[in-house]
């Protein structure tokens, strides 16, 4: 988990970011929005009739060639950053529900002692220490 013991789960991608986790939401945020697609497509009508200006198909598709690379590489960047913070989220809350379930069949074990079994493999299957006493 990579949340400290006794974070909430949520907490993962909250006050503990750095500035550019938050840069990299609010760029995923941005870049997520429809008018973000409108955007990317009136860049690319204003720049098809722009042959006209530039003249030459070779520097003309270097325009677009090169400023859609450049995007794309920091946007690839910007997004993986954000989807790793909410993978890492995920994956806390789930330890967190598995915890849960597991400390529940141990409540419950004295009357089934199938759970006894079943919470160890629940608690072996995701990583989960065995805790002694209480929180």
């Amino acid at each position: 988990m990579t949340g400290r013991k006794g974070d909430m789960p949520s907490s993962v991608s909250g006050k503990d970011m750095s500035p550019f986790d938050h840069f990299a939401e609010a760029a995923s945020t941005f870049a997520s929005k429809a008018w973000f697609f409108a955007l990317c497509v009136l860049l690319i009508l204003v720049w098809a009739p722009s042959i006209v200006f530039i003249g030459k198909v070779d520097t003309w598709q270097l325009i677009i060639n090169t400023a859609t690379t450049i995007v794309t590489f920091l946007m690839v960047a910007l997004l993986q950053n954000s989807q790793t913070r909410a993978n890492e989220a995920v994956q806390h809350k789930l330890n967190a529900i598995a915890d849960g379930l597991a400390d529940l069949m141990e409540a419950q074990s004295k009357e089934n002692e199938q759970l006894v079994q079943d919470m160890v493999e629940l608690r072996d299957a995701v990583g989960l220490e065995h805790r002694e006493g209480t929180r």
